[in-house]
């Protein structure tokens, strides 16, 4: 049997005089004064390592030090646990649940009367097969006590009930290397996004994460709230909720005629749970913003495909803005949820926000670039399995698509089935179906175990939108991960070969990750190849295309394009910083929108350029270069605050200018103060 490697002291805190007595265990009953203290050590270490079970996360995570238990014996002869000073939650359980077997004994005296007395356990890490080691003994009476040791050393010890809680972890590239690292090591489903807390901190100890960034030393109340704590947080057995303040202020400048760019979003969250299945958040953001020249160019795009009807432009990722001042815009945003897990196999949600399916830094399946929507999300995990049913209500805010000055409705509806076909193979199997009308969605298509295009095709034509797919990953090794994607749109079954015809609409993506890379922890490394053909996600109607409040489902660009990406991202301690370098080609339309060259998918194909001779980024032709650079500080890890400084540089070389593109070079710094909780996506 395994034993810890430890030097084992118990320390008595109460002051004995000569009539002092250790408790005694039934085995140690008549023996002398002097052996029963003797007696009383051996058979508390004894009776520990009997029950004890070290936790799977320890050895997992190569955990080393010292934990301390301590535990009291009580006057009535019953061991309690007080505190363990352990990031370590699932240890915590352990220690517990050994100390909870413990059998009752004959409790101390003094004086001739039972006392309490109380101990330290020290435990040292890793676990070795060790000879019984030395124990070693304090005598001197503890000047500190134990009440005081617990409230200075609980600070170290604050648990987050978010970690085991239903909620998704806010998803951002930077953030989400470390869970998918864990995910890819121990075979789990990464592709669909968010991540429940739950989930990962079954992988990777979050509490841990968290409290090495804790400043214990700041006692002020200023200083705890934004070095350490939530505004305000409440924690009982039974339920638990937390309130923050944040920011995402941004100031910067970029080398146009722009005086300075900012964005100043305060951020109102609340987070909470009932139980242990059900929990809730609310994040409400009032914002105003300029950016860089070529994002407010494609904020205020005039296009009619593009501006939303009543509202003076359109900022990527976050919905309809309207004018503040002479050339800003304000933009409110509102995201919630609630999410239940019933059990270990089901998972619900029903809320407002974005979701993401894939293992790239972008998605032709599902991306997070489009603005938040109400979904309905159920996952189911069993064995190799996780199958991901959501259901999308969405708008398309175009002008021509009004009906009685109500933006038109949509719908969509996806399955994805991941499948761990090998220890090391995962497949993917996608269906999507896109559908309108003001009768709400039809109910055929909520029925999770059907195939989309069968109901799209009984339909009736041209009653909705259909597309499949397929996702692939491979586990290299513990450190690389190769991944795909193809969705199909439609294609020509006698001329497959052709990739002239219109109809062979399709897009690809190849990827690999590169975790902890030439063995340097915490450096990550990501390649990325994309590839999507004329026409691709559009519709003949356009409120039916692959889009949803007037942004792609899928990637960024839309259609007719091919990209490459180069991103490095490293951490250490409170820092961060990521390197993205981004090369692509693609073709616009021309500023009439006469004729639709199979870049806008907001365009009906129904005016494309022909039937054959399309070629991939044909028409209005614009070559893509961008470079961005970031770091940032972790400032208060309980609410992920952090300080940041980005560079971009952006090279756009497109043949005639067009609505809400132009020629240009653009060179934008900024720095600012803010809680990730979402990605902004300006490389375009």
């Amino acid at each position: 049997m395994k034993k810890l490697f430890f030097f084992f002291f118990l320390t008595s805190f109460l002051g004995f005089s000569q009539d002092k007595k250790y408790p005694v265990f039934d085995e140690c009953k008549g023996e002398t004064l002097e052996l029963v203290k003797d007696c009383f050590f051996k058979m508390t270490k004894e009776t520990f390592y009997n029950y004890f079970q070290e936790p799977p996360i320890i050895e997992n995570e190569g955990f080393k030090g010292v934990v301390n238990a301590t535990f009291i014996v009580t006057n009535k002869g019953e061991f309690k646990l007080i505190y363990v000073n352990s990031p370590y939650k699932e240890l915590k359980d352990e220690v517990d649940k050994a100390f909870k077997k413990f059998p009752k004994i004959t409790p101390a005296k003094y004086n001739n009367h039972s006392v309490e007395m109380q101990f330290i356990f020290p435990l040292v890490f890793p676990l070795e097969e060790d000879p019984e080691p030395e124990i070693v003994y304090n005598y001197e009476p503890q000047k500190e006590n134990i009440n005081e040791v617990v409230k200075k050393q609980s600070f170290k010890d604050i648990q987050f009930p978010i970690h085991t809680s239903q909620l998704n972890i806010p998803f951002t590239h930077q953030r989400y290397v470390d869970y998918e690292y864990a995910m890819h090591k121990n075979g789990g489903h990464t592709a669909a996004k968010p991540y429940l807390y739950n989930d990962i901190n079954q992988l990777i100890n979050l509490d841990s994460t968290k409290t090495q960034f804790l400043k214990p030393e700041i006692q002020t109340w200023v200083g705890r709230k934004f070095w350490n704590e939530h505004l305000l947080s409440i924690q009982e057995e039974d339920y638990w909720f937390t309130l923050d303040f944040l920011l995402d202020f941004q100031f910067g400048k970029d080398n146009s005629d722009v005086s300075f760019t900012y964005n100043n979003s305060r951020v109102l969250q609340l987070n909470g749970g009932l139980g242990k299945q059900l929990s809730f958040t609310a994040t409400i953001y009032e914002s105003q913003g300029r950016f860089a020249e070529y994002v407010n160019q494609y904020i205020e795009n005039p296009s009619l495909n593009f501006r939303p009807a009543f509202s003076e432009g359109l900022v990527p990722g976050r919905g309809k803005a309207k004018g503040f001042k002479e050339d800003a815009f304000d933009y409110p945003v509102a995201e919630g949820y609630l999410s239940y897990t019933p059990n270990q196999f089901l998972q619900f949600q029903f809320g407002h926000g974005k979701n993401f399916i894939g293992d790239g830094y972008r998605s032709f399946v599902l991306s997070d670039v489009a603005s938040p929507s109400l979904y309905l999300k159920g996952k189911v995990n069993f064995w190799k399995f996780q199958y991901t049913n959501l259901w999308i209500w969405g708008r398309d805010l175009r002008f021509s698509a009004l009906s009685n000055n109500e933006h038109a409705r949509k719908y969509i509806a996806i399955h994805y089935l991941s499948i761990n076909i090998t220890e090391r193979f995962n497949l993917g199997l996608f269906e999507t179906a896109i559908s309108t009308g003001e009768n709400g969605i039809d109910a055929a298509f909520l029925n999770p175990l059907i195939f989309y295009r069968s109901v799209e095709f009984n339909r009736g034509e041209d009653s909705g939108n259909a597309m499949v797919g397929l996702t692939a990953k491979y586990k290299a090794s513990d450190q690389i991960s190769l991944y795909s994607q193809l969705v199909i749109d439609e294609f020509s079954v006698g001329n497959l070969t052709n990739l002239g015809d219109w109809r062979n609409k399709f897009s690809l993506q190849l990827g690999a990750k590169y975790f902890d890379a030439f063995d340097v922890e915490n450096l990550y490394l990501q390649g990325e190849f994309n590839y999507a053909r004329p026409y691709t996600f559009a519709h003949r109607n356009p409120v039916l295309n692959y889009a949803n409040y007037n942004q792609p489902l899928g990637h960024l660009w839309g259609a007719n394009f091919w990209e490459l990406i180069g991103i490095a991202r490293y951490k250490k301690d409170r820092w961060s910083g990521s390197a993205k370098l981004i090369i692509g080609k693609k073709g616009f339309d021309l500023p009439d929108e006469l004729v639709s060259n199979g870049g806008d998918i907001f365009q009906s194909y129904d005016i494309r350029l022909g039937d054959t001779g399309n070629s991939l980024a044909q028409g209005n032709a614009a070559t893509i270069f961008n470079i961005d650079l970031q770091g940032n500080y972790l400032l208060n890890p309980s609410n992920n605050l952090s300080l940041f400084a980005g560079l971009s540089y952006r090279n756009f070389s497109i043949d005639t200018n067009t609505n809400g593109f132009s020629n240009g070079t653009n060179t934008w710094f900024r720095i600012g103060i803010r809680a990730d909780l979402f990605n902004w996506y300006f490389d375009f």
